[in-house]
């Protein structure tokens, strides 16, 4: 399953701070992460602009994992706290699990799957059962399920029962997990996932011959959104060294030139919204604007472009 980069972490905003992924999800998380994306669900009742992202860019895969909950007797909007994906390299496939942590009526959801005379199938030691439409789930504790495909959900379990290695082995990720995981809505990339990331929001800067060679020394990115006061957007990609961060302030700078060209004078505005610059051997890139103006964006040729 293909997760859009952009798409998600632009779904959702904050008010409030989110709470860090416990022991036994980060567990379930193994080491070759592509991307891993967190969303807090408490927040998306407080603001009208994330209800109207939601509806206008809510990815399919966001809407099957939904789904899969509401048909275990789950209420994303009641009882869901948050919400992870977490897409992960095994062998030549990206595998996606889901993460949800809320206030589940456990007892509730296994006498539903009892009454539906649906068993479950152990794997190592865990009771696995199916959710349908492909998918299966497990609960990690009362408070905490991890799902998604057959294969996927069992790539998670191994990891977390040490037949594979886990996230905190790829001190990288785990790094950059802990410099953004108390956001409410956060996301962290691996090298590959940087690489498609920049070049779906550079546009035509990215075919740039010095794209080709700085792109090779993009090691990963984190970013963070929310919607306290207006829309707040912050991106940080972590490069080789601080000549190359600088280099490729100045692609994303040329890449925001390219696009204003052919601009409508919405995306105009929303492009004279982003400052970028480079620290250190990181580019760092921040995106700010007033609730209604980001409401116009959204059905804008642009959002379309870095949103697929």
């Amino acid at each position: 399953m293909k997760i859009s980069y952009f798409a998600i972490v632009l779904l959702l905003g904050a008010a409030a701070a989110a709470m860090p992924l416990g022991t036994n999800s980060r567990a379930v998380i193994p080491s070759d992460i592509q991307q891993v994306i967190s969303v807090d669900y408490r927040a998306l009742k407080n603001s009208p602009t994330a209800q109207a992202l939601k509806d206008q860019v809510l990815p399919a895969g966001l809407k099957q994992f939904e789904g899969a909950l509401k048909g275990v007797g789950i209420d994303p909007e009641k009882e869901l706290e948050q919400l992870t994906f977490a897409s992960y390299r095994a062998a030549k496939d990206i595998r996606v699990i889901g993460i949800a942590q809320g206030q589940f009526p456990t007892k509730a959801v296994l006498k539903r799957m009892q009454t539906k005379k649906i068993r479950p199938k152990k794997y190592h030691s865990t009771d696995v059962y199916s959710m349908g439409n492909g998918m299966s789930m497990t609960f990690l504790d009362d408070f905490t399920l991890v799902f998604g495909n057959d294969a996927a959900l069992k790539g998670a379990l191994d990891a977390r029962d040490g037949f594979t290695s886990g996230l905190d082995s790829n001190s990288q990720m785990a790094d950059m997990m802990s410099a953004v995981d108390a956001a409410s809505v956060w996301s962290i990339l691996d090298q590959q996932g940087t690489q498609n990331m920049l070049r779906s929001a550079m546009g035509d800067a990215a075919k740039l011959a010095d794209y080709e060679t700085v792109k090779k020394r993009l090691l990963a990115s984190r970013y963070t959104m929310n919607f306290a006061n207006g829309v707040n957007f912050d991106l940080s990609v972590l490069t080789s060294d601080s000549m190359t961060a600088a280099t490729l302030s100045s692609l994303v700078k040329a890449g925001m030139l390219y696009r204003k060209v052919n601009a409508s004078p919405t995306e105009k505005m929303a492009l004279e919204s982003v400052t970028v610059d480079s620290d250190s051997s990181n580019l760092q890139l921040h995106f700010r604007t007033d609730d209604q103006r980001f409401q116009s964006l959204l059905h804008s040729e642009l959002f379309a472009a870095v949103s697929r």
